[in-house]
């Protein structure tokens, strides 16, 4: 199941990744010839799509189920991939057609976001969600490697405008494979008991707890005493969510928000912008790009797989921080050294292989953080107002590093440029030490509770305690 939903997280970084090697290829004459300024704008389109998608999707994953949206999100997502392979120019109507169908393939990946990460949260035991999440968003990672091994075989055996056509057919490829093995995913229990279904819940849950006997675990029984009462929740638009979000929860939504917009730009401004700073600033080739993005994926696959179990262990509020604001250090270093004229296309790379090491972790850590203190009634719909807001605040950096490069030989303007986005993971990083919630062991309902809330039933005589003895100062009431 959990191989099944991540896969997104993989196509995401497949997409990403192959747009980023691609930006050395279009502003060759011999492809589409286009400017720097253009190439980078690629990668602006296709955030904002993502924020469309993770709007719409949110808003439909909290209301028709995080299961009946797996299937859509991702064939939209195949359409738009698939159809960038066949823009014809770089100029004029064939840019409008790039640009159009980099916003499709966004649209399902935003959509895959929101429903993915609240139905892998929601599934998840409470010791092991801070973990699993984060790995399972550490999987970008390998779908940037999977996208850099086959251009590396693709951009060094065909012609480069052959090449970066077949690099953007990859993602449809793969995710073709995918939409049969989601055929037979269960629905989120959660969500089926919070929208009165309580019978589907349960059978779902049967067959869960059935797998895990057959594998010859055994499950204890859940003391009663967790037990709370609730009642379906009608639903709240996005209007009224922002407003509860930003008056009843506002630490909360400040954490939020502040860790999806540090990492989103930080990411977005380096790594899309990565191929032109190698191609103008260093002279790497095109064909010798896919080496040097192996390397930086490998540092940000191995963040989340080997810190995410520090997250349930050592806490939330100490990691997060921490990878943050060491990352953020680092990448201050880096840049003076960068100005110096102290680095070459190899120690660039290490350096960044090293600092994405600990911010990829955190940046994994910041989806996790706002899949899982909203309560679960909007927890899609929050996932989206975060990611959009995210987004676009990220959507700037390719934009503004883009421009900033130019023609690769003013280092002064990229050095300020690396300085800002190294500023914004330290604010990350602060507020988090302040803010950031102690979530590492807990249920969802213990992190957030429920907007349905109605009473919790007590272990010694089955009675209810007052309305909302059990809901926490911030929480609005259904």
């Amino acid at each position: 199941m959990v191989i099944a939903l991540g896969v997104a997280w993989v196509l995401d970084g497949l997409e990403i990744t192959v747009a980023g090697v691609a930006a050395g290829v279009l502003s060759q004459k011999d492809t589409l010839s286009m400017s720097s300024g253009a190439v980078g704008d690629i990668a602006t389109w296709y955030l904002l799509g993502e924020v469309v998608g993770a709007l719409v999707f949110g808003r439909l994953s909290d209301r028709l189920g995080r299961r009946n949206l797996f299937m859509v999100t991702l064939g939209i997502y195949l359409v738009g991939s698939g159809l960038t392979a066949f823009t014809w120019s770089g100029h004029g109507s064939g840019l409008v057609f790039l640009y159009a169908t980099r916003i499709i393939a966004g649209i399902g990946i935003g959509g895959e976001y929101a429903a993915i990460n609240s139905a892998i949260d929601e599934m998840m035991p409470a010791k092991y969600r801070g973990r699993v999440d984060i790995a399972v968003n550490g999987t970008y990672w390998a779908g940037a490697f999977l996208a850099t091994i086959l251009q590396l075989i693709v951009l060094n055996n065909l012609s480069d405008d052959v090449a970066w056509r077949l690099c953007f057919l990859l993602g449809p490829v793969l995710g073709a494979v995918i939409l049969f093995v989601r055929r037979n995913l269960p629905e989120s229990p959660r969500w089926l008991m919070m929208h009165g279904r309580e019978e589907e819940a349960e059978a779902t849950i049967g067959q869960i707890e059935r797998w895990v006997a057959d594998s010859g675990h055994q499950l204890e029984d859940v003391p009663e005493s967790k037990a709370i009462e609730i009642q379906p929740d009608p639903g709240v638009g996005y209007l009224a969510l922002s407003k509860v979000l930003f008056t009843q929860m506002p630490s909360r939504s400040v954490l939020g928000a502040s860790l999806m917009i540090t990492q989103s730009f930080l990411y977005n401004a380096i790594f899309f912008t990565y191929a032109l700073v190698l191609t103008k600033v260093y002279g790497v080739s095109s064909g010798n790009l896919p080496y040097y993005f192996i390397a930086f994926a490998i540092g940000n696959l191995a963040g989340p797989l080997l810190l995410g179990h520090l997250f349930d262990t050592v806490g939330r509020r100490k990691m997060i921080s921490g990878t943050y604001i060491l990352s953020g250090v680092l990448l201050v270093i880096t840049a003076a050294m960068f100005k110096a004229g102290s680095l070459n296309a190899t120690t660039q790379t290490i350096c960044w292989s090293v600092i994405f090491f600990f911010a990829s972790a955190g940046a994994s850590a910041a989806y996790l953080t706002v899949s899982e203190i909203f309560p679960i009634e909007v927890r899609a719909k929050s996932i989206a107002i975060f990611f959009a807001i995210a987004q676009c605040f990220g959507s700037l950096g390719p934009h503004i590093y883009g421009r900033l490069i130019g023609d690769g030989t003013d280092h002064t303007k990229l050095f300020w440029g690396y300085m800002l986005g190294a500023a914004v993971m330290i604010v990350g990083g602060v507020i988090a030490a302040f803010l950031a919630v102690d979530a590492e062991g807990k249920s969802l309902e213990e992190v957030a509770t429920p907007l349905g809330f109605v009473r919790k039933v007590t272990e010694a005589a089955g009675m209810a305690t007052p309305d909302g003895a059990a809901t926490p100062r911030g929480f609005a009431k259904g």
